[in-house]
């Protein structure tokens, strides 16, 4: 439904915002199991505030669902609980909003203890305040003398467990969120840089991964196909490893219950060293939807992190439009976002194009961590150092005597300051051996 009044001068008419505004409703529905019989789309001056739509086009909303005997009608809107009340009486179907279509969606896709507790947490705050105006209905009366009266509402009871429930959960998620804590600082310990992929849903982030990592996730066309986000090690040309990221795509309007509830998962994105914001050049709404994962990565205050655009599914463009990253950048956003195109790589994850270019954009971005040779002692108690120069470094050679445990390595700067009071001889430095890159000393 397209409101009427003053909008921000963007270039575009509000009738195209609000067809792609459905379009993509329709694809979220589609997402969902289900099959689209009509689309309506409705102008005008302010919303009805018991229908939304108003009197007239319910009764011709309702008429047309009769005559397709749809099951559901959904709108692209929050429904206030009074709307959707008034809305399923006189239209006698089920009815929900966009937020409870995108909630559904992360119901059934969540497949871990987290993503599972996370979507509860936001479908209980969404059906919180859509228990009222139902507990005259459901009072419940005592039987015999003395109990008679309206008793307690069954609407009471269900807020009181609800709420209950919700403590329950954040409590476990609070429990999450430090086990992740720990985690992170158990990375920050050791020199590896996380790299996170974020994007608008279904603009290929998981193929990506899937394509540097040699991971397993599931990468299909329907939006959100993945939830749970999942890391693995990559290894750069300069041979530095790092952990890279998949998350939960974005989308316009994502519910700021969600938000809440993935807190912990998205704590990971604001915690990165780099991230890659992965774009599908293919899609007519790619600068609206690069924005959008703009606007979401300032609400999770990890905008100032640096950024490198990935412009994904380069093969599916006519050939005219190929050509540098930066100068397609360019093309997609204009100048609304000068810092963004100038680091900006072309790629097509399907068929493994340009993955060279990125790995080695990624390589110039991260900090550089010069790789050196280094032989280390060791006492033969120090297990876990050594297990940690295996781990992060590459050994060249290992010499046992009765006390020491002598390694000759060659591994990052930054690990050595780590294992700093083991060095028994700095030899040279091995950068020359991975390349010198532009701009790095």
């Amino acid at each position: 439904m397209e409101l009427k009044g003053p909008r921000p001068t963007t270039g575009r008419s509000a009738a195209l915002d609000v067809e792609e505004s459905v379009a993509e409703l329709a694809e979220l529905a589609a997402s969902a199991g289900a099959s689209i019989c009509d689309r309506v789309l409705q102008s005008r001056p302010a919303a009805d505030a018991a229908t939304l739509i108003g009197s007239g086009k319910v009764e011709e909303l309702g008429a047309l669902a009769k005559s397709l005997e749809a099951d559901v009608v959904i709108f692209d809107h929050d429904l206030t609980p009074t709307q959707q009340r008034n809305l399923e009486d006189r239209l006698e179907c089920k009815v929900i909003d966009r937020t409870q279509l995108i909630l559904d969606i992360f119901a059934s896709r969540a497949r871990t203890r987290e993503g599972r507790l996370q979507v509860e947490l936001a479908q209980l705050n969404y059906l919180l305040p859509r228990l009222t105006g139902r507990g005259a209905e459901m009072s419940r009366l005592g039987g015999g003398i003395g109990t008679r009266g309206p008793g307690e509402t069954q609407l009471e009871t269900d807020r009181r467990r609800i709420a209950r429930r919700i403590r329950k959960i954040r409590e476990e998620l609070e429990g999450v969120r430090a086990g992740r804590a720990v985690h992170r600082r158990q990375r920050h310990a050791v020199p590896l840089a996380t790299v996170s992929l974020v994007g608008y849903t279904n603009a290929g982030k998981s193929t990506l991964f899937n394509r540097l990592t040699s991971a397993s996730v599931i990468a299909d066309a329907r939006m959100f196909a993945t939830l749970d986000p999942t890391v693995r090690l990559l290894t750069l040309p300069s041979r530095r490893r790092i952990l890279l990221s998949d998350t939960v795509g974005f989308i316009r309007n994502l519910p700021t219950t969600l938000i809440e509830a993935f807190r912990a998962t998205l704590e990971e994105v604001a915690d990165s060293s780099l991230i890659l914001h992965v774009v599908d050049v293919s899609s007519p709404h790619a600068a609206a939807q690069t924005a959008q994962v703009f606007k979401v990565l300032h609400e999770i205050s990890a905008s100032a992190i640096p950024q490198l655009l990935v412009i994904n599914k380069i093969d599916l463009i006519p050939a005219a439009g190929h050509g540098d990253g930066a100068a397609i950048a360019k093309r997609l956003l204009g100048d609304t976002e000068r810092e963004a195109t100038a680091r900006a790589v072309a790629i097509s994850a399907r068929t493994g194009q340009g993955l060279d270019r990125l790995l080695e954009a990624v390589d110039h971005i991260l900090p550089f961590d010069p790789v050196l040779a280094v032989t280390f002692r060791f006492p033969l108690a120090e297990g876990a150092s050594i297990s940690m120069l295996h781990d992060f470094g590459r050994v060249l050679a290992t010499r046992y005597s009765d006390r020491y445990c002598e390694v000759d390595a060659e591994i990052p700067e930054s690990l050595m300051r780590k294992l700093s009071a083991f060095v028994h001889k700095r030899e040279r430095s091995v950068e020359k051996n991975v390349g010198k890159r532009k701009g790095v000393s």
